[in-house]
């Protein structure tokens, strides 16, 4: 029963953290919802394109009398505005399996960039004399990357899961005065060191073009994040080889992979800079 319960509270603290950092990561789409004319509108905006893919901004909108306009430009430059009317085009709905039924949309595609470049845009919808923004408090960025092959991303997506999963185990086994902490941490060390050492590195090259932007050589967040998250829990699973029962260290690295998790997945990434034409990382 102890065991049950403590992999019961693993799983749900696990959970809870990926559904936190994929509901707040940079890349989700920005769901929005307005009000025109009486009545209620609801978009999901990109935020991410793969290159090759067109970037389709679709709003659905049934009301013909309804006019939808949207904005763009490169992201961070003096540059002016695009403006263009969507227009109406037949679209399929957005399904899991197959395709969906026929729909109505606005669209408008986006000019695809290279690797890490992004474009911002505004849409303001109007009817008889009715004006509302869409996306009034700030505008949506998407961002570019290149393409992953499936047989690299999904075991480093997987790795990831599997060194979050068990460095939580890992801490709720110190926090109850388990035996098998050490255990927990050096597969933690093993994961966690396959899915962002190894497997991180090689997604980004794909990606954006450079296997390691963190320190030393660039400040991109995510990369730095997972060299400290990996250190620690070495410097844990040291300790733990001396003093099996320590619960400091592996409760500490615990705590800082899961304050780390609460700082979303991939900001503070590969970013072009689109006045240089250089690849920076780091920002905001």
């Amino acid at each position: 029963m102890r065991s049950l319960l403590l992999w019961t509270i693993t799983i749900i603290i696990t959970v809870s953290a990926m559904v936190y950092q994929r509901a707040t990561g940079p890349t989700k789409p920005r769901r929005i919802s307005v009000e025109l004319d009486g009545q209620q509108y609801k978009f999901s905006l990109p935020r991410t394109c793969e290159i090759g893919t067109p970037l389709n901004v679709d709003l659905q909108i049934a009301d013909k009398d309804v006019e939808a306009v949207i904005e763009y430009k490169l992201y961070k430059t003096t540059q002016e505005w695009t403006t263009e009317v969507m227009p109406s085009v037949i679209a399929h709905e957005k399904v899991f399996f197959g395709e969906g039924d026929e729909i109505e949309v606005r669209r408008t595609v986006l000019p695809e960039q290279a690797a890490a470049g992004k474009v911002e845009y505004r849409i303001t919808l109007s009817k008889n004399g009715e004006q509302v923004v869409v996306n009034p408090d700030k505008t949506v960025v998407v961002r570019w990357k290149g393409f992953v092959p499936r047989y690299i991303l999904i075991p480093h997506v997987l790795f990831m899961i599997m060194s979050l999963f068990f460095a939580t185990r890992g801490g709720v086994e110190a926090l109850f005065n388990g035996d098998n902490t050490r255990k927990f941490a050096k597969v933690t060390i093993i994961v966690l060191g396959m899915g962002g050492l190894v497997l991180g590195p090689i997604v980004q090259k794909y990606a954006f073009g450079d296997y390691w932007t963190g320190w030393p050589f660039g400040g991109d967040w995510t990369d730095n994040k997972t060299i400290v998250s990996w250190a620690f829990w070495v410097i844990a699973f040291i300790v733990l080889r001396k003093k099996p029962h320590n619960k400091v260290w592996p409760i500490i690295a615990t705590l800082v992979l899961f304050t780390i998790y609460l700082i979303p997945h991939s900001m503070g990434g590969s970013e072009l800079n689109n006045e240089t034409g250089k690849v920076e990382t780091g920002l905001k």
